[in-house]
């Protein structure tokens, strides 16, 4: 597997915020032998409760590539996926997962979230693996997330 240029893609996911101020949750999944990117997404909440950016992202993947097993895949998210879109990724055989911001951080500032690690839900998961790793770009990223908005908005 190529090396992969993580501060180039958390910057296009930082850039799909753009779509969502409010909710600046975005991601961008990366074919992570070819480093090209497969799909994107960015939280829709609104419309449905479930579609966090990292499951956008994922029907958006799923929707374009007619087989996604055995491919090399590297996720990254503005924030740190919770263990609903954490169990997604796992079920969906992304191998890695780079995230900026932290659901502590989150938590921290008051946005409402499972405080569940993403690498708890990783490591925890029988005959599913995916590596994490987090902070990539983490000041960026928890500028995003900084009170400009009512803090007791749901994610």
């Amino acid at each position: 597997m190529r090396g992969h240029d993580h501060e180039r893609h958390m910057r296009r996911a930082i850039a799909l915020t753009a779509h969502v101020p409010d909710r600046p949750f975005a991601t961008v999944i990366v074919d992570g032998v070819t480093d090209r990117i497969l799909a994107e997404g960015w939280n829709k909440s609104d419309y449905n409760p479930i579609l966090h950016g990292e499951i956008d992202a994922i029907n958006s993947l799923v929707a374009s590539l007619a087989q996604i097993e055995d491919r090399r895949l590297v996720l990254y998210s503005t924030a740190e996926p919770c263990p609903m879109c954490q169990g997604a990724i796992l079920w969906t055989g992304i191998e890695t997962v780079v995230f900026g911001t932290s659901i502590r951080f989150l938590s921290d500032l008051g946005w409402r979230q499972i405080e569940i690690p993403a690498d708890e839900v990783a490591r925890r998961s029988s005959g599913l693996r995916c590596n994490v790793v987090g902070g990539v770009l983490e000041t960026e990223c928890n500028r995003l997330f900084r009170p400009k908005r009512s803090l007791d908005q749901p994610r």
